[in-house]
């Protein structure tokens, strides 16, 4: 990706919509006077009250237990350095949005303007009234050092400096993994840490924690070894300076057992990388580029266990394994502080996870059947839903332990299963596919391709790996709007089905198109002009694998679109076609069916659309629980409508019993596990709320989703058209990128699937 185009999509990322990355949402009822006078005035007086007889009770009435503050005062902002406290601002969201996404904890940022040490130290003490943690972030060393130490020594909330410590935690769990693996005892390893800012004297104080000796361990700056006879060292660096007779990084790693990178792209090279021990272990974590090419690394050395900071190798050093899950369990017990021994309990909490069997629905993101612990795997995926409860556990057990908690957690299960419903499965579902598609890209044919937005979102597929794009239209129209948008989009077929009517493929086209529509009222002359119909020409590229799925209707209606892939591939046989939206709830996902193909299906189709469903959902490794939506429960009412659907769910049971579903059923019981308890205890969906809901009729289901999207902010996507023999997928008229690159990532993971059913039954 050019810098232009990176610099445009994040500036766009930022301002599209409401400017920011995080927002304050009320979280209490407030749509009546009555509502208002309660959380305000007069009302809100009583917790006041309460909260000055007893400080605790701020925690049961307001939202100081969920609240953390990212601060910072810009001095060491990313790579960019020096950029000034507003400059930073971007950043410090961005650490709200994983803290919630990743843990649901609520962030107010907050960049200070003073590069003063008293004056930085003395605001954040007088926030502490607002906050149950604080985050600081991008504080240039050795001012935070002292920040730290200062603001944990006199505030009675936990404060972490995330740039010392999450790098620390996530590594030390490598290394720590790394060594057991290779039967290498880390109290007798040799370490060499290139780097001596803020991370790098964490992780070395926090290998040491875990077992490594100080003897063993040799740092390196800017101007080399750092030494003992070396004039004008600070203290934090003292404390690792040697007295060998050392002086290069080369000299450092020759038959050094670990390489710890925190310093800047290409530095380690590979004769340095020969010289050292057997069985290396290197964590390059420079970012972008690490201190060694990862394939670089493997190619010089085969028997190494290699990590970086990137998500595109194995082995992934991401502060995000750490940091949202250890002010999670610091949280939820009240501590007074993130102390050693909270710490180490994470970092063996994450070098623990590693070593356990992998969940399928990481197996499924990776596009991999068994990942398991190794030298490709020394530490969890990010996208593990496991961390959650194994990190903030861990954490917990371990403020309650050495005793900084103030709340002691009586039910470690309960716990558990609370954190479980913290967080909804949307966005994890999305990434997750993500993760999938990126391991075995497709051939996704784009039929509108002179559209800025279609070109863009081809552009950001191809950039990350999800897909490979082919482009139909006419090269000429289609190559200006690249020029003139500056997409980076070399290297793409670009396809116009006008200039190929004399074409040996064009022919093989039209004959197969007459051949399947020739008694439906379409002679060879129409077939012809239909192949000129981009459409029409990208279903047949599909269906003769010269493309493994394809995307349009942006920008025609949805009929036109379905129809020449109905009429091109069309059903798999002895299946019906239908249309299904995943809704992207607070909630998690909800997936809805049928909102696009059958107008007014019968009871026998239906109960086909549910089958459909079910194996659609399925594939995403979300156990479907499925609600035949009515007007009427379970008889309550008399009528076509709730006749046919009850129908429906009685061929369902006696033909699937292994589906989980029933009906006939209104939304609000089937969303509402209590009511439906309550109400229907017979019901085989009591336990858990649907999230599956099959309507009666096209228009009930179109006129939902839509509702849902616009008032409800649900994000759809889709529609995803299922049944059909090969993958194809249609876009909602005037659809964003966004909505675009979703649309692609599930087009990808769908012919992955069709692949793989097929390669079962060759």
């Amino acid at each position: 990706m050019s810098n232009i185009n990176r610099k445009k999509d994040a500036l766009n990322y930022h301002a599209m919509g409401r400017p920011g990355k995080i927002a304050v949402v009320p979280t209490k009822p407030h749509s009546t006077q009555r509502d208002l006078t309660l959380a305000y005035s007069p009302g809100v007086a009583e917790p006041c009250l309460a909260i000055a007889e007893n400080s605790e009770d701020a925690y049961k009435y307001t939202a100081k237990g969920n609240l953390v503050a990212v601060i910072s005062n810009g001095t060491a902002v990313l790579g960019l350095g020096d950029i000034g406290a507003q400059a930073g601002k971007p950043v410090m969201e961005g650490k709200g949005l994983l803290f919630k996404i990743f843990a649901d904890i609520d962030v107010f940022d907050i960049e200070l303007d003073t590069k003063n040490v008293d004056e930085f130290v003395n605001i954040v003490k007088a926030l502490e009234p607002t906050f149950g943690g604080v985050n600081l972030e991008d504080i240039k060393a050795p001012e935070c050092f002292e920040i730290e130490r200062r603001l944990k020594a006199e505030m009675n909330i936990p404060v972490m400096h995330d740039d010392q410590h999450g790098t620390a935690i996530i590594s030390g769990a490598a290394v720590i993994n790394a060594c057991e693996l290779l039967g290498k005892n880390i109290a007798d390893v040799k370490i060499v840490v290139n780097g001596a800012g803020a991370a790098a004297i964490s992780c070395t104080a926090m290998y040491v924690a875990v077992g490594a000796r100080k003897e063993n361990i040799v740092m390196l700056d800017s101007k080399g070894v750092i030494r003992k006879d070396r004039d004008n060292l600070d203290a934090t660096k003292t404390e690792w300076a040697t007295d060998r007779d050392i002086h290069t990084l080369a000299d450092a790693v020759k038959d050094s057992d670990v390489f710890i990178g925190l310093s800047k792209a290409d530095v380690l090279t590979p004769d340095m990388l020969n010289t050292m021990a057997e069985n290396p272990i290197v964590l390059a974590m420079a970012n972008p580029n690490p201190e060694i090419d990862y394939e670089l690394a493997l190619a010089t050395r085969k028997d190494i266990i290699m990590g970086t900071g990137r998500s595109d190798y194995p082995n992934q050093v991401n502060n995000v394994l750490g940091f949202p899950y250890i002010f999670r369990g610091a949280l939820d017990v009240r501590a007074t502080a993130i102390n050693e021994a909270m710490k180490i309990a994470a970092v063996r909490a994450i070098a623990e996870l590693a070593k356990q069997n992998v969940p399928e629905e990481v197996n499924i993101a990776y596009n991999q059947s068994n990942i398991r612990f190794g030298r490709d795997y020394v530490i969890p995926k990010p996208t593990d839903p496991r961390l959650i409860t194994e990190v903030s556990i861990a954490v917990a057990k371990a403020a309650v332990e050495s005793g900084v908690a103030r709340k002691n957690i009586e039910d470690w299960d309960a716990y558990r299963e609370e954190l479980h419903k913290r967080l909804g499965k949307d966005d994890r579902l999305i990434r997750n596919l993500a993760a999938k598609a990126k391991t075995n890209p497709k051939r996704v044919v784009f039929a509108e391709a002179d559209n800025t937005k279609t070109l863009r979102a081809a552009q950001i597929v191809k950039e990350e790996g999800i897909a490979k794009p082919i482009l139909l239209g006419n090269k000429e129209k289609i190559q200006g709007i690249i020029q003139e948008y500056g997409f980076e989009l070399d290297g793409v077929e670009i396809i116009d089905p006008q200039a190929e009517t004399k074409t040996e493929r064009f022919e093989k086209y039209v004959d197969h198109l007459y051949a399947k529509r020739q008694r439906r009222g379409i002679n060879k002359l129409d077939s012809r002009k239909l192949m000129t119909n981009r459409n029409y020409f990208a279903a047949s590229m599909v269906e003769f694998g010269e493309a493994d799925t394809l995307i349009s209707g942006l920008t025609r209606n949805y009929a036109s679109t379905i129809r020449p892939a109905l009429q091109v591939i069309g059903a798999k046989p002895g299946s019906r076609v239908a249309g299904m939206y995943i809704m992207m709830t607070k909630k998690g996902p909800l997936f809805f069916g049928d909102t696009t193909v059958n107008e007014n299906p019968n009871a026998q189709e239906l109960a086909d659309i549910t089958v459909l469903l079910d194996s659609a959902v399925k594939r995403f490794n979300i156990k479907p629980r499925i609600a035949m939506l009515s007007y009427s429960n379970f008889g309550s009412n008399e009528g076509t409508i709730s006749d046919k659907v009850r129908g429906a769910v009685k061929i369902l049971h006696g033909e699937h019993p292994e589906i989980v579903v029933d009906g006939e059923i209104q939304a609000n019981f089937a969303l509402n596990s209590e009511m439906l308890a309550a109400n229907f205890p017979f019901s085989t969906l009591n336990g858990e709320a649907a999230n599956t809901l099959v309507f009666p009729n096209l228009e009930s289901g179109n006129i939902a989703y839509k509702l849902l999207q616009e008032v409800g902010n649900a994000e759809a996507v889709g529609p995803i058209l299922l049944g059909m023999n090969k993958p194809v997928h249609v876009l909602q008229l005037d659809s964003s990128v966004r909505e675009i690159v979703n649309m692609v990532t599930i087009a990808v993971v769908d012919a992955i699937e069709h692949e793989k059913a097929a390669n079962a039954n060759a």
